[in-house]
């Protein structure tokens, strides 16, 4: 099995010293992506971009985002991993909280359906996504350290949007998502 974590963190730590510019999400999705195939190697995996879930044979009507940010799949498909990322660069702070929380339950959905191994990844330069007043609802899990889990609802708007976590993930630069016991 990769060491998706270690290499996902190995690549955090070249950014410190690479002079390499993260300034949006596509940009940071393209730069780990490209690590990771250098890392991982061309022959051994395919490191792809956007892939629709389809292309795994998972009905998308079923998933609650239909592309996979960064999908690492071996040549033959026995082995595949699935990365989220997040990026907010723009406030919303309640929205792009709730749109990560999304991107977990969507982890754990390709996981349930066959996927081996799901990371999700958050970079956040705005301090307002990990500090502030706000410490309840979805805040909670970016400022607070509670666990991602459970119901989510959407914080704004006309609060009809939710979704279930089943397992409980903790963690800023990386989570692991695997099938909950």
């Amino acid at each position: 099995m990769l060491d998706l974590v270690a290499n996902v963190h190995g690549f955090f730590d070249r950014l410190k010293v690479s002079g390499v510019d993260i300034y949006n999400e596509f940009s940071l999705q393209h730069e780990l992506g490209a690590y990771l195939r250098s890392v991982l190697g061309r022959n051994k995996y395919n490191v792809q971009f956007e892939r629709p879930a389809g292309f795994f044979g998972i009905p998308c009507d079923q998933l609650l985002k239909k592309e996979i940010d960064i999908a690492i799949f071996g040549q033959d498909r026995t082995y595949k991993t699935a990365i989220e990322l997040k990026f907010p660069r723009n406030g919303q702070y309640p929205e792009q909280m709730f749109n990560a929380c999304k991107d977990v339950a969507f982890l754990e959905q390709l996981v349930d359906r066959g996927f081996d191994f799901g990371l999700f990844v958050m970079a956040a330069e705005d301090k307002l996504f990990y500090q502030g007043a706000d410490t309840g609802g979805v805040y909670s899990y970016f400022r607070s350290g509670k666990p991602i889990c459970g119901l989510i609802r959407k914080p704004t708007g006309t609060k009809d949007e939710l979704f279930t976590i089943r397992g409980s993930y903790c963690g800023f630069r990386t989570m692991p998502i695997s099938v909950p016991g």
